[in-house]
C-alpha cells in the first residue's frame, strides 16, 4: 500500500509530466511553423515520452492500491525565438524535471518505501540521459552555425 503523502507527490509529478508533454508539443508546433521539421519531430517524440512517464506513474500508483489523479495543467509558453533558444529551454526544463524527480525520491526515502524508490531510480537514470541529450543538442547547435542547422535538423528527424 502506498502512503497518502507519497501518492500525492507522485500525482503531482504526473501533472508535471503532462505539463512537460504539453510544453514539448507546443515547442514542436512552433518549430514546425518556423520550418524546422526535424526539430518539430524530435520535440513531438519528446512530448509522447513525457506522457508515457505520466501514464507509467499512474499505473504504478494503482498497482500499489492508490488512486492516480491529474490536477489542472497550467498553460505552457508559446514562443521561444531561435533554434538555439528552443533547445536551451529544453535543457533548462530537463534540469528542472531532474530536480522534481530527485525530490520525489526523497519523499519515497522519507516514507521508507523501498519499492517506490526502486521504481523512481529508473526515472533518475533516464533524467541523466535526457539532460545529456538536451545539452548535446545545444552544443551541436552552437557548433553548427546557421548553415549547419539544416544538417542537424535532418539528424533530429531520425529520432
Amino acid at each position: 500500500m502506498i502512503t497518502e503523502n507519497l501518492q500525492k507527490a507522485i500525482n503531482d509529478q504526473i501533472t508535471a509530466e503532462l505539463w512537460s508533454s504539453n510544453l514539448y508539443l507546443q515547442m514542436s508546433f512552433y518549430m514546425e511553423k518556423e520550418g524546422w521539421t526535424g526539430a518539430a519531430h524530435w520535440l513531438a517524440k519528446q512530448a509522447e515520452e513525457e506522457r508515457e512517464h505520466a501514464t507509467d506513474m499512474a499505473r504504478y500508483i494503482i498497482k500499489r492500491g492508490g488512486e492516480a489523479k491529474v490536477s489542472m495543467i497550467d498553460v505552457v509558453p508559446e514562443g521561444w525565438g531561435s533554434y538555439l533558444e528552443v533547445f536551451e529551454n529544453v535543457y533548462k526544463h530537463e534540469c528542472h524535471v531532474s530536480e522534481l524527480i530527485d525530490s520525489l525520491v526523497n519523499v519515497a526515502s522519507a516514507e521508507k518505501d523501498k519499492a517506490t524508490q526502486d521504481f523512481l531510480w529508473g526515472y533518475v537514470r533516464e533524467q541523466v540521459e535526457e539532460e545529456a541529450t538536451a545539452a548535446g543538442i545545444v552544443d551541436k547547435i552552437r557548433k553548427a552555425g546557421e548553415s549547419g542547422l539544416f544538417y542537424l535538423d535532418a539528424e533530429l528527424a531520425k529520432r
